[in-house]
């Protein structure tokens, strides 16, 4: 008897240690990638462990440690105003579509819903954003254009939907005012999906480099994703200029692969950092209920 409960326990559990050892084994790989020497990877590929401990890449990487400092601190800002920003503007949105008695519901929903299938295209938005908002080249450019995601709307209007509305009428009844039942009585009770949008929001933000492209061309606003863009780029174009000298010419190749993972290192440790912290929303319900009549 005590054989049929221990087999499937260990069945379980092995599934659950290999599953593990999938997420944790690529992070060792990158990690030991990155401080490997750029000919063994060249010769030998890739292994779970460095042939030749080197921090090459990451010397190339931090050259100028300023520059890459005041990027993270542009990506700090731009993640943290724009996740709060965000999740305070769509939570506002989709508390108004989850209202049954507010009277625009129907056409501000069909709003919403529009703008996942049709955009105003690409000119016209840099044109707006250029010309007529003049954004370029101020940190308003990279939070402005995110804070209202048509998707998150509708998911935090669904999970707001799960509210009862007794709630609400009861605290009309009480004499509180709708941005007073929105912050004190709302909000807390979408914790759990406002933490599961925000989490979203601040990759989004964080992993972001499309609009610096577009619309940054001033140094000390240049983020962190674009500016290892931009390295990554100016990396390749070594190495494939490296490979056009003709013979007996001094040939530097730069640690194209290694420097890769740096960058993914670089670019992936603070959200790894940040995750924990909102993992518990993803995996704890809220029970909404119990009014008393």
């Amino acid at each position: 008897m005590l054989s049929k409960k221990i087999v499937p326990q260990v069945f379980i559990n092995a599934i659950f240690i290999l599953f593990g050892l999938a997420c944790i084994i690529p992070l060792i790989s990158i990690i030991s990638i990155s401080i490997s020497n750029e000919g063994d990877l060249l010769k030998y590929g890739y292994r779970l462990f460095p042939r030749t401990f080197d921090l090459t890449a990451y010397a190339y990487i931090l050259y100028n440690p300023i520059q890459l400092f005041n990027a993270f601190k542009i990506s700090l800002i731009v993640c943290i105003v724009g996740t709060i920003a965000s999740v305070l503007i769509m939570a506002g949105i989709a508390y108004a579509l989850s209202r049954e008695d507010y009277k625009f519901k129907n056409a501000l929903s069909f709003y919403v819903f529009f703008t996942m299938l049709f955009n105003g295209g690409l000119v016209p938005t840099y044109m707006l954003v250029s010309n007529v908002l003049h954004l370029k080249n101020t940190i308003w450019v990279l939070i402005l254009p995110y804070l209202a995601l048509p998707w998150f709307i509708l998911i935090l209007r669904s999970f707001m939907q799960k509210i009862p509305h007794d709630i609400i009428e009861s605290c009309m009844m009480d004499g509180a005012s709708e941005f007073r039942i929105f912050f004190q009585m709302i909000l807390p009770l979408a914790k759990p999906g406002l933490a599961t949008v925000a989490l979203f929001m601040l990759l989004h933000y964080w992993n972001d480099w499309w609009l610096s492209l577009l619309y940054i061309d001033k140094e000390s606003l240049v983020p962190l994703q674009y500016m290892l863009y931009r390295m990554m780029n100016n990396i390749a174009f070594l190495t494939n200029s490296s490979n056009m000298l003709p013979p007996g010419m001094i040939n530097t190749v730069p640690p194209s692969e290694s420097a890769r993972m740096t960058m993914a290192i670089l670019a992936a440790g603070p959200m790894l950092l940040v995750f924990p912290f909102f993992q518990k929303y993803f995996v704890r319900g809220l029970t909404v209920g119990a009014v008393k009549g």
